[in-house]
């Protein structure tokens, strides 16, 4: 991987893919959905979400959960029916608390792109652009003809769907430092 910093953007090869328009906020702001991710109380899959304006500032966050005042049992977590049932996924949660307007908007998501079902619940509410990192092998298998219907349905109205390298996502927060 090649990568070039200057200006606010990164010019990226990827195993011979180029990934020009990747910018630093990108990768800051996937960081923060990762973080944000942590909250979540879901055993096996922790996702999280950032919503920020074309200025970008942060203008919500979410990660994915039980509604408020349905108790996080871990018996209900554990049992896929009920928690399917229950949760929440982290980019309507992130949509229901941003209390404003999205259009024109970018959707940051880790540990993936959105499903299929939240994808055009976010293109309904606005959003134009969706940056997440690409997904491993574990999750294709999973979710991978799920991921196949959202990036037709990028194509298909002309949004900008991102998946950034997971490697470069780590590179990149690599530089953390301990105090």
């Amino acid at each position: 991987m090649q990568v070039t910093k200057g200006l606010g953007k990164i010019e990226v090869t990827f195993n011979g893919y180029d990934m020009m328009g990747i910018t630093e906020w990108d990768l800051w702001y996937l960081g923060m959905a990762k973080y944000v991710s942590t909250k979540s109380k879901d055993p096996s899959t922790k996702t999280g979400a950032v919503i920020v304006r074309p200025d970008n500032s942060v203008c919500s966050v979410g990660y994915n959960g039980f509604p408020r005042n349905m108790p996080d049992n871990v018996e209900h977590y554990n049992n896929r029916d009920e928690k399917y049932s229950r949760i929440i996924h982290c980019e309507m949660n992130a949509e229901m608390f941003a209390k404003e307007p999205l259009t024109g908007y970018t959707l940051y998501t880790w540990p993936f792109i959105s499903c299929d079902r939240c994808f055009v619940h976010m293109l309904q509410a606005g959003i134009t652009k969706f940056v997440a990192p690409t997904a491993t092998e574990e999750q294709l298998t999973r979710w991978g003809p799920a991921f196949d219907r959202v990036r037709g349905y990028a194509r298909d109205s002309n949004v900008t769907l991102i998946e950034v390298p997971l490697d470069l996502v780590k590179e990149e927060n690599s530089n953390e430092q301990t105090v």
